[in-house]
């Protein structure tokens, strides 16, 4: 599949309907740009922060923020 959007000057392009019929999207959606190091680029749909669940999730992993841990792994 192929579809071609001209950039506005504001740096703005509207994503052709066949994709956004393909990636699933709706007028307030987020998606995602990769760019690769051979200079191609992938687009894809990502969900919405879900902040309650990362801040649950955070509140699992204190056991790892000891002193000993940060002198261990502090590096990485």
């Amino acid at each position: 599949m192929g579809a071609i959007a001209k950039i506005t000057a504001k740096g703005q392009a509207t994503v052709p309907k066949e994709v956004r019929t393909a990636l699933g999207l709706s007028p307030g959606d987020l998606i995602l740009w990769e760019v690769e190091p051979d200079g191609t680029a992938r687009v894809r749909r990502v969900g919405p922060v879900d902040i309650e669940y990362l801040r649950a999730v955070e509140g699992t992993l204190s056991e790892w923020a000891s002193e000993a841990d940060e002198e261990a792994y502090g590096d990485l």
